[in-house]
């Protein structure tokens, strides 16, 4: 009777992992409700990847007004307000695309019931910064190495 008990165990502990890891994956799959402002600018931010330093300078400034509707879809057409005076023409090409891309992918924007009726319409000024240097070429310092003689 024991032998059996015992292997019922591990059948329990296997069911109370497999709901437990159901659970986590239901939660995840809930977006967290954006309920301030700065909630909205949080998310716009996680949703921000610059373009690769090999392909754009680092350190470029963007900056885009954005409205939503109660949806949290965009309302109109994003637009650019600022560009760093040092980008040249192909960075500021990467860069309003990896602004577009960051805003097609925290939309829709999961606003609470309040804040939905209060930022509809409303525009928003984002910036995105690249603030990001190029890795340094690691430097071999063999003069600073002490010799014994």
């Amino acid at each position: 009777m024991r032998a059996v008990g015992w292997r019922r165990k591990p059948l329990i502990w296997l069911a109370g992992a497999a709901l437990f890891a159901f659970s986590v994956v239901a939660a995840q799959a809930e977006p967290v409700q954006v309920n301030s402002i700065h909630d909205v600018i949080a998310k716009l931010r996680t949703c921000w990847k610059p373009p690769p330093a090999s392909r754009a300078h680092p350190g470029i400034d963007i900056t885009v007004i954005v409205s939503f509707n109660r949806n949290g879809d965009i309302l109109g057409h994003p637009r650019i307000t600022y560009e760093s005076e040092q980008a040249t023409d192909d960075d500021r090409l990467m860069y309003r695309v990896a602004v577009m891309e960051a805003l097609q992918r925290c939309t829709p924007m999961p606003f609470t019931e309040g804040m939905a009726g209060a930022v509809a319409g409303r525009p928003f000024h984002v910036q995105f910064q690249n603030r990001k240097r190029p890795p340094q070429p690691v430097e071999k310092r063999a003069w600073l190495i002490p010799k014994i003689l």
